[in-house]
């Protein structure tokens, strides 16, 4: 799977279920959680999300605002372990 393809699926997820409003146009480099669009549990919600889709498993511990802020950061995490 390519990194558009994962970043295409992710930000459906993120605006369609966690955000709730699909025509908001996220940047790839936007602060999801920094800049408040969405909290910490539904950080965890994209962990089980991308676990799901993409068969990439991420520790509780890697499920951070510092390593999971930005789209950018997802797509990159999920095609480390693809």
């Amino acid at each position: 799977m390519t990194a558009e393809q994962v970043r295409a699926q992710l930000r459906d997820y993120i605006l369609s279920e966690l955000i709730r409003d699909p025509e908001y146009a996220l940047a790839d480099d936007e602060g999801i959680i920094s800049n408040g669009l969405m909290d910490s549990f539904a950080l965890a919600q994209v962990g089980v999300f991308i676990e799901d889709a993409f068969g990439v498993y991420i520790p509780d511990p890697e499920l951070t605002v510092e390593r999971m802020d930005t789209l950018n950061l997802m797509v990159a995490r999920v095609l480390r372990d693809q």
